[in-house]
């Protein structure tokens, strides 16, 4: 099952895709006489199991009544306010590599605002501050049971979904000074693309074992396999859980393949006008303009 996270008429819901559009996952609901589910993301994986099941009965329900499709929406990214969104830095052997940085023994993490997160579709920002703003596609993964020190052979069950994630990176900021800005440069607005879909881990299958790749503007940038994570889903779970409780609606993003744009040569960065797709196997693309952020100064800028 592929799921969305959408705005209509002012307010946040959940759909459901099906062959002829997306359904309104509360007004099929509704139609079907079920019980009123939650229309933002965290609240409804929080029911786990039933909720999906309750989901795919009102999806199947829907099908082929067009009255129950959601149309003119504003679709937001896949969870739009994760309660965690924890990020994996050099995750790929390769990535490391091209960045001429250490394989590490344990997994380096860091954490991402929910205003830097973006819907698909929606503009990335080359901001007035900077000029070296960088791609990386990643596997997210998102959660849909509440664990605290949990195994690795039992990771998986935490598990909703998977999604595509494009951890969009302002370079100068994030190395700038001595050891870097790093938080700093990982968190402008407007460059966290999540999404489309979320996408049941039931039609995924084994994460370990997923094609991954970026382009700009139709060209290649970044080829290769979740198979070269240094450390896996599992293994990740496994260890963020040692020190703090996942909860429905976190996400982990898995960190980035080698490609990147600051480590070329030359080095490449996103310009206006520029499109940025990630594509995983089995979980689909993620498409974003890029575009000049808009200078905002004085009482503007209290209003923004």
């Amino acid at each position: 099952m592929r799921l969305i996270s959408y705005r209509k008429d002012g307010a946040d819901r959940i759909g459901v895709r099906v062959e002829d559009g997306v359904v309104d996952l509360a007004a099929a609901q509704a139609a079907r006489g079920g019980d009123p589910l939650p229309t933002e993301m965290p609240a409804f994986l929080g029911l786990g199991d039933e909720g999906l099941a309750e989901a795919a009965a009102a999806r199947d329900f829907a099908a082929g009544r067009g009255d129950l499709l959601a149309d003119d929406y504003e679709l937001l990214p896949v969870v739009p306010r994760p309660p965690k969104t924890i990020c994996v830095a050099r995750n790929y052997g390769a990535h490391a590599k091209e960045a001429n940085l250490d394989i590490l023994e344990h997994p380096n993490l860091f954490i991402r605002f929910p205003q830097s997160l973006i819907a698909a579709g929606a503009p990335i920002l080359v901001p007035e501050v900077s000029h070296k703003v960088d791609w990386e596609a990643e596997l997210a993964v998102v959660i849909g049971r509440a664990g605290k020190h949990v195994s690795q052979e039992d990771a998986l069950d935490l598990v909703a979904g998977y999604t595509l994630f494009n951890d969009v990176s302002v370079r100068d900021w994030q190395l700038r000074l001595k050891g870097g800005q790093f938080g700093a440069g990982k968190n402008f607005d407007g460059s966290g693309p999540l999404g489309p879909d979320l996408v049941t881990k039931d039609e995924v299958g084994d994460p370990s074992d997923l094609s991954i790749g970026l382009s700009v503007n139709g060209v290649a940038k970044q080829e290769s396999s979740t198979a070269e994570m240094i450390f896996s889903v599992p293994v990740l779970i496994e260890f963020i859980t040692k020190f703090t409780t996942l909860e429905p609606g976190d996400v982990i993003a898995t960190g980035t393949p080698s490609g990147v744009g600051h480590f070329r040569e030359p080095p490449e960065y996103l310009q206006a006008g520029d499109v940025v797709e990630v594509e995983i196997e089995r979980i689909g693309k993620l498409s974003n303009p890029v575009v000049a952020e808009a200078k905002v100064t004085g009482r503007e800028a209290y209003a923004a």
